[in-house]
């Protein structure tokens, strides 16, 4: 009897078979999670977001930026600062991995060329010696390839492509924060070296009163309590200059750690200079006002947009959506652990018991077709538990993803605050400023007149002394809340040379 033999219309059906097989893929379908946020910003929001013209993501960073000190700064980071290569690295790494995993759904051909030589050997010579018998082997293979009808190994490549696409958002989120970081320190470094000489100012502002106290204790028209008291303040006021110094010192040390190199010391702000006191004080001459300190740089309108942009825009969302996608990715090559994994090993070449004979007449052709099948029967569990992991896996990346939404809110919300907010305080800050300037004013006037004590004198210094430096703080908190919020609603990216490199 003759082996049944597979008929063309069973042939198309085993064939459609193995095809839909093939395709199988046991990785649930994707569904992005809601956004657990509101649809609209907290008021007071400080900005309509129907007035928005374009989302802040689409404000490139060199058009936010107005100083050509800060521009130049950030350009510098841009090019040698170590954590953005990092993550640059990174993506090369991620990029390389993802590559390894994809070919893992290819076969791999390898070539080798062997030599065996036994001894003793059953042919003996006729002497009854041992005769030593080569084979040489010649051939070219696959060895060990999966065939991935359970989709197995493609969920593990869409595991590794979702890693790297998430390594790419660091990337970006890594250059939004250095922007911003740049930017920031740039503004920090500007405002203590105002406020450093604020306190030059100050210094010799009350070390000319200070000259007039002792003129006056000689004419007997003050107090040795006053001169102790003016020697005090001019003391407060050396500290507060040793201290500014520091604080400028260190800005420049953090600021020079985010560029990545020395400064060039055309960037750093020049210390405003201080009137020196005069060599002899007269009595009829009013002091002079310290100057205030000057306005820090301002930056382009940030639009606000809607909360719903963060999705598109922020760069650590779509990084934890991706990772997010990699863990449901993960559940398909989890549930393909349950069924066949079939592998195929093949080879084909010729053997000969001479090398020189073995691409010649003298040699054989041979080959090997060899594919093997495994089922699961008992793990003790061990395929269920994965799964149960790869499940655990998926929630905690919906939470993280979640998490980022309302983390990148709250940011959002927070910097509209102090905008709507700040802008009033500097201008309260201002008005105060400029009444605590003209009580100097007046009060250094009635002083020298004799109408005024010199309690009165050292409280109104004290006071102009402390609003300005507030009033210098709180044009870096506002300055700075612009960076802020520019940097939450995912401005700050933008496809550099070297980014562009890293795909």
């Amino acid at each position: 009897m003759k082996p049944a033999s597979i008929t063309p219309p069973g042939r198309l059906a085993a064939l459609a078979l193995a095809a839909m097989l093939a395709g199988c893929s046991f990785i649930p379908p994707y569904q992005q999670p809601a956004a657990p946020v509101a649809s609209q910003w907290p008021a007071p929001s400080g900005a309509d977001p129907t007035d928005a013209t374009r989302a802040a993501a689409d404000l490139p960073w060199q058009d936010f930026v107005q100083d050509p000190a800060l521009r130049e700064l950030v350009e510098l980071a841009l090019q040698n600062n170590r954590d953005l290569r990092v993550a640059v690295q990174n993506i090369e790494q991620a990029r390389a991995q993802y590559q390894i995993q994809r070919a893992a759904q290819l076969p791999a051909l390898t070539g080798s060329l062997s030599e065996q030589r036994t001894v003793p050997n059953a042919n003996a010579d006729a002497n009854g010696q041992p005769k030593v018998s080569s084979l040489y082997t010649l051939g070219v293979g696959i060895s060990s390839w999966e065939l991935d009808f359970f989709g197995r190994v493609a969920a593990l490549k869409d595991v590794a492509l979702s890693s790297y696409l998430a390594t790419e958002e660091a990337l970006k989120t890594t250059q939004m924060s250095l922007i911003a970081n740049v930017i920031t320190a740039g503004l920090q470094l500007k405002s203590d070296t105002e406020l450093l000489g604020l306190a030059e100012r100050t210094l010799a502002t009350r070390e000319q009163s200070l000259q007039l106290t002792q003129l006056r204790l000689d004419n007997g028209a003050a107090t040795a309590l006053d001169q102790q008291l003016a020697q005090s303040q001019v003391a407060n006021a050396q500290a507060a200059r040793a201290q500014q110094q520091r604080l400028r010192a260190q800005d420049i040390n953090a600021l020079t750690l985010l560029v990545g190199q020395p400064l060039p010391e055309r960037l750093l702000p020049a210390v405003p200079a201080a009137a020196a006191p005069a060599p002899q004080p007269d009595l009829a001459q009013m002091a002079s006002v310290p100057a205030p300190v000057a306005a820090l740089p301002a930056f382009a309108p940030v639009p606000a947009g809607l909360p719903s942009d963060l999705l598109l825009r922020r760069p650590d969302i779509r990084a934890a959506e991706q990772q997010l996608i990699g863990a449901n990715a993960n559940i398909g090559a989890a549930r393909a652990n349950f069924f066949p994994r079939i592998t195929l090993t093949a080879s084909v070449g010729r053997v000969s018991t001479d090398l020189d004979g073995l691409l010649g007449s003298g040699g054989t052709g041979a080959w090997t077709f060899a594919p093997s099948i495994s089922l699961p029967i008992f793990d003790g569990g061990r395929n269920q538990a994965n799964l149960d992991v790869a499940k655990a896996g998926r929630a905690i990346a919906v939470a993280q993803y979640e998490k980022a939404i309302q983390s990148a809110f709250r940011e959002v919300a927070d910097a509209l605050a102090g905008r709507a907010t700040l802008m009033d305080q500097l201008d309260a800050l201002q008005a105060q400023a400029t009444a605590e300037r003209e009580r100097y004013r007046l009060t250094d006037l009635r002083y020298r007149n004799g109408v005024a004590s010199h309690l009165d004198l050292l409280d109104a210094q004290r006071s102009l002394f402390s609003i300005e430096q507030a009033l210098a703080q709180g044009q870096l908190a506002e300055r700075s809340n612009e960076v802020l919020l520019y940097k939450a609603l995912g401005g700050g990216w933008t496809e550099t040379q070297t980014s562009a490199s890293a795909r």
